[in-house]
């Protein structure tokens, strides 16, 4: 699993794939089609949906002449699991620091 959520952020960490991800969020988009928006070769959108494909944050299809994507949530949501506890540390430290921000402000 450890190496799996590596992969998601991994892939996530570059913004043409955050986009293409995006993208596919609104329905199966063929590899030219992601591209499409970045003024970038077919082959430079296929080194990202190979990325992307390897995180497991897409499903990759043949039709014809085409490969068609699909965008895959799984990971997107084991990610999220391991960043929550984080979420909850850093609240409780926060909910601390603003507190004493607090205490130390002067009774007007």
């Amino acid at each position: 699993m450890v190496e799996r959520i590596d992969a998601t952020f991994q892939a996530l960490a570059d913004p043409t794939r955050r986009a293409m991800l995006a993208h596919l969020a609104n329905g199966e988009r063929s590899i030219g089609e992601l591209a499409e928006p970045f003024a970038m070769s077919f082959a430079g959108a296929s080194k990202h949906v190979a990325t992307l494909e390897k995180a497991g944050l897409i499903e990759r299809r043949r039709r014809g002449r085409h490969y068609l994507c699909t965008l895959r949530a799984a990971p997107l949501a084991e990610a999220q699991a391991w960043l929550s506890q984080w979420e909850k540390h850093w609240s409780l430290r926060l909910d601390r620091l603003e507190a004493l921000i607090e205490a130390e402000k002067p009774d007007d």
